[in-house]
């Protein structure tokens, strides 16, 4: 497993390269400098691992938001010769149809192909939230107060930011989306499983299978990730080296639980194929 948060060496060409949580329509969203990663990084594949968008309200766009979704279109050009997917995320459900017209790029519920001889599963990571997966509506109404926050909070967002973490904490999220992803992903023989949902970047492996979450792009402290030749890497926009973002194990609780299935609704198959939405 590579190591994180390393610098991409000048003129690397990735297989792969995934970012999450974008949140266009967010008052918190980094999307110049999302933008800034897909202009400066190459890539043969991009994955937009889920929650690209905040919610279906378009108004909510600013310019940056529409040059990322244009930047987007432009890589889905078959002449770019860039495979550009989109994976459904919880703040996207009911997009795909829109998002295959407005930037011509396929829309997934889950994302399998193979390098190196490895299966790789791009799945959001909502499915294994049993929180959202089974308070929709109150989910719903958090958003909404969530959004009227972040429009008085302060230019730097600082309060809206530490509410975000202190959530992910609180529902413990990143171990029960690491949870519920690798069990799911050894059901499908994959050994390695991308994630956001959390907001919270993370590399570990547990009972063969390699896990990460790509973070997000609402936070104060930006990620994404490349597959490709040096293994998988965590990058931090703009550059920087933060080892907590690596677990070797995670915590004993990480267990492959087959419960975690059904919030996933999703079929527990081996040898996975993608999902494509609609």
């Amino acid at each position: 497993m590579g190591s994180p948060l390393h610098p991409t060496i000048p003129g690397t060409i990735h297989d792969t390269l995934i970012l999450s949580d974008v949140h266009l329509g967010s008052e918190m969203s980094r999307a110049q400098a999302a933008l800034d990663v897909l202009q400066a990084e190459r890539y043969r594949r991009l994955i937009l691992l889920g929650d690209i968008f905040s919610d279906l309200n378009f108004r909510r766009l600013t310019s940056e938001h529409w040059k990322f979704l244009s930047c987007i279109r432009k890589l889905s050009n078959p002449k770019r010769k860039i495979e550009v997917v989109w994976v459904e995320g919880n703040h996207d459900h009911g997009l795909a149809d829109l998002m295959s017209h407005l930037v011509g790029v396929p829309v997934y519920q889950r994302y399998v192909w193979e390098y190196e001889g490895k299966r790789h599963l791009a799945i959001h990571g909502h499915q294994f939230d049993r929180f959202v997966s089974r308070n929709l509506l109150i989910s719903r109404i958090g958003e909404q107060i969530y959004y009227q926050i972040q429009k008085i909070d302060s230019k730097a967002k600082r309060f809206s930011r530490c509410l975000d973490r202190i959530n992910t904490r609180w529902l413990r999220l990143s171990d029960k989306v690491a949870q519920g992803a690798i069990a799911y992903a050894r059901q499908g023989d994959c050994a390695r499983v991308f994630c956001g949902h959390t907001h919270a970047a993370l590399s570990l492996r547990h009972e063969g299978v390699e896990y990460y979450n790509t973070g997000s792009w609402v936070d104060a402290r930006a990620t994404y990730i490349t597959v490709g030749e040096q293994g998988v890497r965590i990058h931090e926009y703009p550059g920087g080296a933060a080892s907590q973002f690596q677990r070797e194990e995670p915590a004993p609780e990480l267990t492959s639980a087959p419960s975690m299935f059904v919030p996933a609704a999703l079929p527990a198959m081996t040898g996975y194929k993608s999902l494509r939405c609609g």
